[in-house]
């Protein structure tokens, strides 16, 4: 029984660990930043298209739920097509679904069905970074680079905190998505080059230890994410909910992420 690994085309110059972990960063924040732009945003956005904490629920629970799903193709595709073909097209599409919130977003069900389209980014961006970091960064060094990678999601917390002061409470929350396209775009040149497709070797697999192990790690990741999601989904919902104006509500949210962010890297 074999199974597909990821190795670099002798075509191409190797790419240095230090340029692997940047593009996996920006990769990252670019493509996740759409949900929690959303959770930032939410009591300008919930004012405007009429939805409440439950609906941001729902469309949060959309957002992760098309993603678990779409995790699996894209993984394939990683493997078929390599890491910076599929990096570049989650930053595009997140790009584009930050656009289309600004623009076309004039009733709930449309930013639902528009935040389930940008799932896809998260998916296409989360297994492309994986990748280039295990394929790029030495084993030693591994767990700090992942370590950084991960920071990537609260640093997207972090951007969609301040931008509850710094625009929405300005221009409006449609112009912050707007800025959000344009930064997610500017992620592109982080990606480092690499193969059209990358070359494929045989190894032996461990079935049934290999698979125990990745439903366990798998749980554990999935009990840990929901905790950390639902924190940095409604913290400024519900802190203005309680009294908080939404300038501090959208600033303790970039202090929390801070925290989390130097946690991450740190610990």
């Amino acid at each position: 029984m074999t199974d597909t690994a990821l190795t670099p085309s002798p075509s191409r110059p190797e790419v240095r660990p230090l340029r692997a972990g940047a593009g996996a960063v920006a990769t990252t924040i670019a493509c996740v930043l759409p949900v929690f732009l959303v959770g930032g945003l939410a009591v300008q956005m919930g004012d405007d298209l009429h939805f409440s904490p439950a609906g941001l629920g729902l469309a949060v629970a959309v957002y992760f739920g098309v993603s678990a799903l779409a995790s699996v193709p894209s993984g394939h595709l990683v493997e078929r097509y390599g890491p910076v073909t599929v990096a570049r097209a989650g930053i595009l599409l997140a790009a584009a679904c930050l656009l289309a919130i600004a623009v076309l977003a004039r009733s709930y069900p449309v930013l639902v069905a528009l935040l389930g389209l940008s799932a896809a980014a998260n998916a296409f961006g989360q297994l492309a970074s994986n990748a280039a970091l295990a394929r790029h960064v030495p084993a030693h060094r591994q767990g700090f680079s992942f370590g950084v990678k991960q920071a990537a999601i609260p640093a997207s917390t972090l951007l969609a905190g301040a931008a509850v002061p710094a625009i929405a409470l300005t221009a409006g929350w449609r112009w912050a998505f707007a800025a959000a396209a344009v930064a997610a775009l500017a992620a592109l040149p982080a990606v480092p080059p690499g193969e059209a497709r990358p070359a494929a070797r045989a190894a032996r697999s461990r079935g049934g230890r290999a698979t125990v192990a990745l439903v366990v790690v798998g749980v554990a990741a999935t009990l840990a994410a929901a905790a950390a999601n639902a924190l940095g989904t409604f913290l400024v919902d519900s802190a203005v909910t309680r009294g908080l104006a939404p300038g501090l509500a959208g600033l303790t949210l970039t202090l929390g992420s801070a925290v989390c962010v130097t946690a991450r890297v740190g610990g």
